[in-house]
């Protein structure tokens, strides 16, 4: 019986450090390390540099939609040319298909992952959800700058967005009657 009350100890110890301890410690490692693609999530400031100006680094703009959603979303340009240090715009643009008033979310990944902690978004649609109407389109910008310090083994960063119905209903704020 003693043995049996300390296997269920160990498991639920076990179980406890998978379910409540490794997804924030995997979250601070990415973070820290830029692994898993992960991009910062909140905006970062404007670089103070003139740049590399002897480097260019190639951008490419993906787009995927979650596959239980019914959206159009797309780069307006699928590739641009950088110099690393100097800071870019680049828009995507998104169509709510639902049938119905909807909230969306986008989610970037940046490959190689090792690029990730050199990329930085000082304006991104992705760090907020954003409300449609139905049949509504947005054209969301994206105000980016590549780290001078980027590798001079990565001349290509493939910043990559999944977006999502997040099932949410906007939130409609009526101003007229303050």
């Amino acid at each position: 019986m003693l043995l049996a009350g300390k296997l269920a100890l160990f498991s639920l110890g076990m179980f406890a450090f998978g379910y409540i301890v490794m997804p924030p410690l995997y979250n601070v490692i990415c973070d820290l390390t830029g692994l898993n693609g992960r991009t910062n999530s909140a905006a970062v400031s404007m670089p103070t540099g003139e740049g590399v100006t002897d480097r260019l680094v190639t951008v490419e703009f993906v787009s995927v939609v979650n596959s239980s959603a019914a959206w159009t979303f797309k780069p307006a340009q699928l590739t641009m040319e950088v110099v690393p240090g100097k800071t870019y715009k680049a828009f995507y643009t998104a169509v709510n298909l639902t049938g119905r008033a909807a909230v969306g979310q986008a989610v970037p990944s940046v490959a190689p992952s090792s690029a990730a902690k050199y990329f930085n978004k000082i304006e991104c649609f992705c760090f907020t959800k954003q409300e449609f109407e139905v049949a509504a389109s947005k054209e969301m910008p994206l105000i980016f700058f590549v780290e001078p310090d980027l590798p001079r083994s990565i001349d290509t960063i493939t910043l990559s967005y999944t977006y999502f119905d997040t099932g949410e209903a906007p939130v409609d704020i009526d101003l007229t009657d303050s």
